[in-house]
């Protein structure tokens, strides 16, 4: 089952590693291996891009981010073609994914002249970033039946899937919300209307997926391949600053419409 119906799919500029990540899971099919062997792979890729960032091999800690990257999809995709959606998969990825964060830039702060302070700030800001695109992504989905193995609002834990248990659904739940709840509660303030609004436009959700962890990951491999590793963590407290402006521009086109709407009802 693919995340969106064709109709609505967008450009993901997070989402490059999609057409290798099927082939992965295409190739692990019918095998043993499940998503969360899956999920554990792109935990070790993570942690050996972390080492070589610290001992400063970056072509091979870009690598290992990409490839990271790549198996973060690949359990996704894997739960679908076994059709065999989990809750404790999905909580542990996203567990996983900002523990994942918050050392990459620890390890950026360690080889860079940086402030720590810059460091906490731009993480938060990093967390943010991809808060949004996610928030927007979900709805999105629930909208048109896509995969709702996300919900918009993570408010309690859900009912386990056949085959998964519900208290390991619990913990990783609990620890989705300490480590997620204060970045999801800011981004649902600044845009709490988003869920009741019209459709997010293919062009704008394709602006916004510059936020997404995969595109994130990418600029930092990029960065570092190209020994501007002291500019990292700048560029993503910058940053954040789009998520100002995607949610004012979220908010124009969807009071556009509402006025346009309202000029239709007029005129009959």
């Amino acid at each position: 089952m693919s995340k969106l119906p064709e109709q609505h799919k967008f450009f993901d500029l997070s989402d490059y590693g999609r057409p290798v990540a099927k082939l992965i899971a295409n190739s692990l099919k019918n095998s043993s291996v499940t998503p969360i062997h899956v999920t554990i792979g792109f935990i070790i890729s993570g942690l050996i891009a972390i080492a070589c960032i610290i001992q400063g091999y970056y072509w091979a800690a870009a690598f290992f981010l990409i490839f990271k990257s790549i198996l973060d999809a690949a359990d996704g995709e894997l739960a679908r073609v076994k059709q065999k959606p989990s809750y404790t998969g999905r909580y542990l990825d996203s567990v996983a994914d900002i523990l994942l964060n918050i050392l990459f830039f620890l390890s950026i702060w360690i080889v860079t002249d940086t402030s720590i302070w810059l460091c906490i700030l731009a993480f938060i800001g990093l967390q943010l970033q991809g808060t949004l695109y996610n928030y927007y992504y979900v709805i999105l989905r629930n909208k048109f039946d896509g995969d709702t193995t996300s919900r918009v609002f993570e408010d309690k834990a859900p009912i386990a899937f056949e085959g998964e248990k519900q208290k390991h659904v619990n913990v990783l739940f609990a620890l989705y919300k300490l480590l997620y709840g204060i970045f999801d509660k800011t981004i649902y303030k600044l845009d709490s209307n988003a869920d009741k609004g019209a459709v997010l436009p293919n062009w704008l959700m394709t602006c916004v997926s510059t936020t997404g962890l995969g595109f994130q990951i990418l600029i930092m491999a990029t960065m570092l391949v190209l020994g501007l590793k002291d500019l990292i963590l700048p560029f993503f407290l910058a940053y954040t600053i789009m998520i100002f402006v995607f949610i004012g521009i979220r908010k124009f086109f969807y009071q556009k419409l509402e006025e346009d709407i309202q000029k239709q009802r007029t005129a009959l």
